[in-house]
């Protein structure tokens, strides 16, 4: 028996896909994971998403579609966290490649199917931004899961869409989502949590974590992003609900307009056309800002400074909970400094870690 989770926006909605599965279908049968490589600067410098040729040790399942291994280690100086994440969950992650626009991800996933004959397909998103019409102003990353909805919407086999921690991704509101929510499939509880529960150590996605986080029991106001956005914690945080697919393409106008692109470039162009951006673009800004700065030493008695004046600052604002990522960032440290930062701050004030995330 082989389920299918296509992981709408890759980095944590694949993670997440592992708790769901887990959650819903139960942790006897490995699941097969169809994502992005697609990760945050601070993990792999180059911008926008990996395909085939950016790794090595890759292993063929059809004609278009190929597994990422543990073994397999993308190509300098691109990185990527899924050889991890294989290495350390026993499920199988196939690369999304979106360089041929939602064409090539629509034949790709039809390859799929037709090998494994999944017994259920889902496509997850957490947060819920694939829901985003296009113009709300808060709105940071739409491209990746317009291609990924435009591509489920074209596949000849029933796909549910799940929408999973609403609003937890900063980008739509969870009172804007609410109404567009379907039936509630699932609470994620700290129990279901355990099975990623070492990979949260470590990977850098925000939404998931949060997610993880409301469902231990978390509640307050994370504060996330180079931007410093607030995220409620709430006890929507953990739910999962059913969302029509067709209502939300015919809601999507990116993932509508991208649906016959045969190139990652066009997609592109209609994502600044409708949504006045491209995340590509912005990637490509952040690259070439963190390419000119200096580099930068980890200084504990400088970290704790200004962690305390971060702090300070923060509960003025309300914040009570933060991201790692958000921490590096604030502190004006690097990202190859997030991992020496948490272990610092963990080591040191244990009772502050509100796995995964930094309490206030």
């Amino acid at each position: 028996m082989t389920r299918l989770i296509v992981a709408a926006g890759g980095g944590g909605d694949a993670v997440a896909a592992v708790m769901l599965h887990a959650a819903l279908y139960g942790d006897g049968d490995p699941v097969v994971i169809f994502t992005y490589a697609w990760d945050r600067l601070l993990v792999d410098p180059l911008p926008g998403p990996r395909g085939p040729g950016n790794f090595s040790g890759l292993e063929p399942v059809t004609r278009s579609v190929w597994s990422i291994p543990a073994t397999a280690r993308p190509v300098a100086p691109a990185g990527s966290t899924l050889p991890r994440l294989a290495a350390e969950l026993r499920h199988t992650f196939i690369l999304l490649d979106p360089h041929h626009g939602a064409e090539g991800i629509t034949r790709q996933l039809e390859e799929l199917v037709e090998h494994l004959s999944p017994t259920s397909v889902d496509l997850l998103d957490v947060g819920g931004d694939i829901l985003a019409e296009g113009d709300e102003p808060t709105l940071r990353s739409p491209l990746a899961d317009a291609l990924t909805l435009a591509a489920c919407c074209q596949v000849n086999a029933p796909i549910r869409l799940l929408v999973a921690g609403p609003g937890l991704d900063g980008e739509i509101p969870a009172d804007e989502l609410r109404p567009l929510l379907g039936p509630l499939v699932h609470t994620f509880t700290a129990r279901d949590v355990e099975v990623i529960g070492e990979v949260l150590g470590w990977h850098p996605s925000e939404a998931t974590a949060m997610l993880a986080a409301t469902a231990r029991g978390v509640r307050g106001v994370c504060e996330v992003r180079d931007a410093g956005l607030p995220v409620p914690l709430t006890d929507e945080g953990p739910t999962v609900h059913e969302v029509d697919l067709d209502d939300a393409v015919g809601r999507n106008r990116l993932a509508r307009a991208v649906m016959t692109t045969a190139a990652l470039d066009e997609a592109e162009a209609y994502s600044r056309e409708i949504c006045g951006f491209s995340e590509i673009d912005y990637e490509r800004d952040k690259a070439a800002r963190v390419a000119e700065q200096s580099p930068m030493h980890l200084d504990p008695a400088a970290v704790w400074s200004r962690l305390d004046a971060f702090e300070t600052q923060a509960r003025a604002r309300g914040i009570t909970h933060t991201t790692f990522r958000r921490l590096t960032e604030a502190l004006g440290l690097s990202g190859s400094h997030r991992y020496q930062l948490r272990r610092l701050l963990v080591d040191s004030r244990p009772e502050r870690y509100a796995a995964p995330l930094w309490r206030i």
